[in-house]
């Protein structure tokens, strides 16, 4: 008998394919993750970032300006801080004329309509690099007195106008600490992205780069997720819906679009995935080289998390996506 059935006939034309498409991809989605340097008129290019910079404030904002009149409606902030500024109680994280918190005011007076959201965690502030308090004696990550240091700093970002604070330390507890802090300082309508599942992943050198953030001794895999797990993440889930978490995180991207499915299926809050530095980097190299269409690849890559189930993207192709999908 005649196989009537053909899958091809829904895939016969751009119109076809258009009216079938599963999973579209827009501009609301992004999120563009900027770095922010001191100075004036200051571009310092990120060798290991093709086509991302640093930049000094007033271009800065002249960039936010230029994301949102492409429709881009949230920026999440990096401060590239040099030594001088650091310390091993991440100090200048809680400067209310620090960096990143002078930087949140320029964006909300010049374009007061963008969502501003910023990093919680000490690494950019720390003199050690860790995302955690450090033990001068036995070099441990000090869990719970590194969590006052992360209310502190979110409240700061809070007071300066972030309207999403992203802890991305993975401290046990810190939502629920950082959550208390905010409500007792009366900011109860500031949100809480948090880096639920972060993994203890390669393809953070570029953004180590970048803000030259890398540990000074050891590494992050006590505090970070194992690569190899998965179900973990469930348990990580859990706790931060029931610290008061607003919006959950899976983070890197691509190879961890299972984590992102499983994450959707767990929870009915928004799930956010971070395509991190060092997937954009290596778009970037090959399309260099020829050896692949970058932008085919980012629109591609970008669809599968949305595909696997999340609801916004933290994107360095965040500009390079908006002019294509235009």
């Amino acid at each position: 008998m005649l196989n009537t059935s053909r899958p091809r006939r829904n895939r016969k034309s751009h119109a076809i394919r258009s009216l079938m498409r599963e999973t579209t991809l827009t501009v609301d989605d992004l999120i563009a993750p900027l770095f922010v340097i001191n100075g004036k008129n200051k571009i310092d290019h990120i060798e290991s970032m093709p086509g991302y910079a640093r930049l000094s404030r007033d271009l800065l904002v002249k960039e936010v300006k230029e994301l949102s009149q492409m429709g881009i409606k949230c920026v999440s902030l990096f401060p590239a801080l040099d030594d001088s500024f650091k310390d091993k109680f991440a100090t200048e994280s809680k400067n209310p004329n620090g960096l990143l918190q002078t930087t949140i005011k320029d964006i909300k007076d010049a374009v007061p309509e963008m969502l501003v959201m910023t990093d919680v965690a000490m690494d950019p502030y720390s003199s050690d690099g860790h995302d955690g308090l450090v033990d001068d004696k036995t070099g441990e990550i000090l869990n719970d007195e590194t969590l006052d240091i992360l209310a502190a700093m979110a409240i700061a970002q809070a007071e300066a106008g972030s309207d999403i604070v992203g802890p991305s330390d993975m401290m046990d507890g810190r939502v629920a600490r950082i959550r208390a802090g905010l409500d007792e300082s009366s900011f109860t309508n500031t949100l809480i992205m948090s880096y639920t599942a972060k993994y203890a992943s390669s393809f953070y050198g570029p953004f180590r780069d970048a803000l030259d953030s890398a540990p000074k001794a050891g590494d992050k895999k006590t505090y970070q997720m194992d690569f190899s797990n998965r179900v973990e993440a469930l348990r990580e889930i859990e706790l931060d819906e029931k610290e008061g978490a607003d919006i959950l995180m899976v983070k890197p991207g691509i190879s961890y679009l299972d984590v992102i499915k499983d994450m959707k299926d767990h929870t009915k809050l928004p799930v956010a995935a971070y395509n991190v530095s060092g997937e954009y980097s290596m778009v970037k190299a090959a399309a260099e080289r020829g050896w692949l269409d970058g932008d085919k690849i980012a629109l591609e890559m970008l669809t599968s998390f949305k595909r696997a189930g999340a609801d916004m993207i933290l994107t360095y192709f965040s500009k390079e996506v908006a002019r294509m999908l235009d």
